[in-house]
């Protein structure tokens, strides 16, 4: 029975190590992927210190191909010490994890205020005539959003670019997709994109926040599985005395 058990437990703890190889090919994309869209959105959020979670994720991801390779080698020889390292590296990436939910909670929160900050001085160097790098990410975020200006079209009004045209129009980004005529004209509302951007680039923001915290969270619960798992195989095996004799080369009377 004693036997049973641990063969159904070395079966699970083979089968999660297969798991945590896909585990860290998804967390490192996870991290990629708020890397990638922070830098669309960067000019709109300047705390870099947001993207830390991403990093830790991503080093955790890459970690866990090492404890996969370490898991099934420990499992499939059946050593206690490659086990018992097993069981010490998935505890720390566990508490790494645990701490990557924290900081996301925690600069998911910071998140409202950093881009109602920023936001401003953004719109306020707005050039349309000749676009530089923050220009060019409002113009993106505009026609990726489905947004104008911070928190509708007349907010255009009060920047200096709308001041200096003097055309009573907004950037051609503000167009909605459907209105295959439009100019920007303030003249016609109903062609440019009635929402602003501030509350659209907050919720995107928080969105990819809370995709690193959803991840670490699924894969910490994997690994308490595999510690569990990993547990209940030394624990078995350093009370079954037939094993005992076998690794010292012991025979039974």
């Amino acid at each position: 029975m004693g036997q049973c058990g641990i063969t159904s437990s070395k079966t699970v703890l083979v089968f999660l190590n297969l798991i945590f190889w896909g585990a860290a090919g998804i967390l490192c994309y996870v991290g990629a992927y708020v890397f990638i869209t922070y830098d669309d959105y960067d000019h709109f959020f300047e705390d870099v210190y947001t993207l830390i979670p991403a990093v830790v994720i991503i080093a955790v991801g890459a970690l866990l191909f090492i404890i996969g390779l370490i898991g099934c080698c420990a499992t499939i020889r059946e050593s206690r010490c490659g086990l018992a390292t097993f069981v010490i590296i998935l505890l720390l990436v566990f508490v790494t994890e645990v701490v990557v939910v924290v900081l996301g909670y925690v600069y998911r929160a910071k998140v409202e205020n950093e881009v109602d900050r920023s936001i401003q001085k953004v719109y306020k160097t707005y050039n349309g005539t000749n676009p530089d790098a923050a220009s060019r990410a409002i113009d993106y975020v505009q026609r990726q959003l489905h947004c104008c200006g911070i928190h509708n079209y007349s907010d255009w009004e009060n920047t200096d670019w709308f001041k200096e045209t003097k055309n009573q129009s907004v950037p051609l980004s503000c167009c909605r997709e459907t209105a295959s005529s439009c100019n920007g004209s303030l003249a016609n509302p109903s062609d440019l994109y009635a929402e602003g951007c501030e509350a659209l680039v907050v919720k995107k923001l928080q969105e990819i926040m809370m995709h690193v915290i959803w991840a670490a969270l699924a894969f910490a619960a994997i690994q308490l599985l595999g510690m569990l798992c990993a547990c209940i195989v030394l624990c078995r095996r350093s009370r079954d005395p037939a094993y005992e004799l076998l690794i010292t080369g012991g025979t039974y009377a």
